[in-house]
């Protein structure tokens, strides 16, 4: 019987593992071609994942719930439709060497984003050590698999530091053992090595020994190197005590990205943000000039599609603005790839245009109805919201009057727009002050300050404010 194995699919460079979120497709149940037969979560988004080929799912190798390395074999089809055999009960047609995992492909300084472990060709456990029985001789629940189980990443760093996984507490589900997990029981235990005797022998033991580094004129002595390291790359939230009227819920996967991604985005970058009011007065005249023209092409072009247009243009001239500092190196981004953030009530995503400044701004308002209506749908492919050199979020459309964002990992900077509404100016009409009414919006640029002066913002932030109120007619 001709089988084909579904993989666990690389769904990013940066990507070493993937989760079963759940299978869509049970065994014996036919599938066709791309039609989508599991879903997967990873560090960066949830995708349904299609068959390779059409036929019959006949053996589901990875559990709903189950962590496996990329290129895992996640379950097999039979291209001739053929009998299912069950959850596992194929295998015993299967050959023994089309049973194993497929390793990880080797990815040089690849890093997950649950801490920046690297990714490895190490193989993924023998499914034999997944089904096998419990002690007693019964079988072992899915629960109970996962209790016993952890990531590769988690397992490489339990080897590196002699820890014992039944020793540590897991606070995923069904008791897993997160890299959070094992990385706070490293640190209780204190992980640093023994010193080693002095060579003039015990009877020196009460001689004061040379520190790792002298002590600064402000404190005591401080070994940086793992407290940059933890300080880089764990993020921890404190817990506080629960009052009786509280309803107390755990995080779901996005909330606890974000939030992971949050705390690091700020210890990391310096945040500076600078403010500038913008008229839309021109813009929201070429809007409803061109307002039936767009609607008969099946597109409507909004506020945020001019700013993407007039950013991808200013940032042409601000490669600072537009890159990232890397060590003690900075990153000029050679591509434009702007991400906007889409409220997912609950939950934020923020899907990437890749080259913007290539793009009408016809161009670009199709591609954010486009990434807003499929990441809402949760129809994202993992690569769409990866690779942003630069972003743009929008809490004006909630009537926010300004907001101060925190600017991306690896990007240098953030734009905030601002509710657009009418009001009151001061302007000079034929030398003279008058006031008139105007749609005015205020925009923050949050900025890392290792790369971005403030002067750069500025600067940045005004020829941002001239695209926009000189918009070009022709451009629409």
């Amino acid at each position: 019987m001709p089988k084909i194995e579904v993989p666990m699919p690389q769904m990013g460079e940066s990507i070493a593992e993937g989760t079963v979120s759940r299978w869509l497709k049970q065994p014996g149940e036919a599938v066709e071609r791309d039609e989508p037969i599991l879903e997967i979560s990873t560090d960066k988004v949830d995708a349904e994942i299609p068959a390779p080929s059409a036929g019959t799912l006949v053996d589901i190798q990875v559990e709903e719930g189950e962590t496996v390395e990329v290129g895992t074999v996640v379950a097999f089809i039979d291209t001739d439709g053929g009998a299912a055999s069950g959850s596992g009960g194929g295998a015993a047609a299967e050959p023994e060497a089309a049973k194993e995992p497929a390793p990880a492909p080797e990815t040089a300084a690849a890093e997950s984003a649950d801490g920046g472990a690297a990714a490895t060709s190490e193989p993924a456990a023998e499914p034999a050590a997944e089904s096998a029985p419990a002690g007693d001789g019964r079988r072992e629940s899915a629960d109970e698999r996962l209790r016993r189980r952890s990531t590769p990443v988690v397992r490489k760093i339990a080897e590196k530091h002699d820890v014992d996984l039944a020793q540590v507490e897991g606070s995923g589900r069904a008791g897993r053992v997160t890299k959070q997990d094992i990385m706070a029981f490293i640190e209780g235990r204190g992980s640093a090595p023994e010193p080693a005797p002095s060579k003039a022998g015990a009877g020196q033991a009460g001689q004061a020994e040379k520190p790792a580094r002298a002590a600064s004129p402000s404190g005591p002595a401080m070994d940086t190197g793992d407290l940059w390291k933890r300080f880089y790359g764990q993020v921890q939230h404190p817990e506080w005590p629960v009052r009786d009227a509280d309803r107390v819920e755990p995080m779901d996967r996005i909330r606890k990205l974000t939030a992971d991604h949050m705390v690091l985005a700020k210890r990391v970058a310096p945040h500076v943000h600078s403010f500038i009011e913008i008229d839309f007065t021109r813009i929201d005249r070429i809007r409803r000039a061109n307002k039936a023209k767009w609607a008969e092409q099946g597109n409507k072009v909004s506020y945020t599609a001019f700013v993407a247009w007039g950013v991808a243009k200013a940032l042409q001239e601000f490669p600072q603005v537009n890159g990232t500092v890397s060590g003690d190196k900075l990153i000029y981004r050679g591509n434009i790839n702007l991400g906007i953030a889409v409220d997912l009530d609950p939950g934020l995503i923020v899907p990437v245009i890749r080259d913007a400044d290539d793009l009408t701004l016809v161009g670009v308002s199709k591609r954010i109805l486009d990434l807003a209506g499929r990441a809402r749908d949760r129809k994202l492919k993992p690569d769409e919201i990866q690779g942003a050199t630069f972003s743009i979020t929008n809490p004006g459309v909630f009537g926010t009057y300004v907001g101060m964002p925190i600017i991306p990992e690896g990007t240098a900077a953030i734009l905030g727009l601002g509710s657009i509404e009418k009001r009151p100016v001061v302007k000079e009409v034929d030398g003279a002050d008058t006031i008139a009414i105007r749609l005015m919006s205020m925009f923050s640029l949050g900025y890392d300050h290792r790369i971005v002066d403030g002067a750069d913002a500025a600067r940045f932030l005004a020829r941002l404010k001239e695209i926009l109120e000189t918009f070009p007619e022709e451009a629409a």
